[in-house]
């Protein structure tokens, strides 16, 4: 079962399921809309919505009141744990994976931005400290 759940706009449902779980080990659990699917990896849900208009049954990708439409992009971003960095990336590279940059070693791991096809970031770190795994 879940225990984090993030919402994230992309321009295509689609083509963010290919990417998330071809690409980054997600599994689908459901994606009863063009507009909305649902994937699991552990703990964390991913919510996938599309901008949808006023009247589409679906909520979380609405207009807001003001009638500012919701997009994808920005800073803010899943961080997912990987075994080898290094190797990760090698593995994206070929795939067409858009890279934000290089690896960089913080000082608590090694991290990289890569972007879903909606331009979305997604953190792929590599603990360097112990304390800094999701898990023991």
């Amino acid at each position: 079962m879940s225990t984090v759940s993030v919402r994230y706009v992309v321009d295509d449902v689609d083509d963010a399921i290919e990417f998330y779980c071809g690409e980054l080990g997600f599994e689908q659990q459901m994606h009863p809309d063009p507009a909305f699917a649902m994937l699991t990896r552990g703990d964390l849900r991913l919510v996938l919505v599309s901008p949808v208009g006023p009247d589409h049954p679906g909520g979380g990708s609405r207009p807001m009141p003001d009638g500012t439409e919701q997009r994808p992009g920005g800073w803010n971003r899943i961080m997912l744990e990987v075994p080898d960095l290094e190797d990760t990336v090698e593995r994206l590279r070929p795939t067409g994976v858009r890279f934000r940059n290089e690896i960089v070693t913080g000082i608590g791991a090694k991290q990289i931005l890569v972007e879903d096809p909606s331009g979305n970031p997604v953190e792929l770190f590599e603990p360097i400290r112990p304390e800094a795994r999701l898990s023991s």
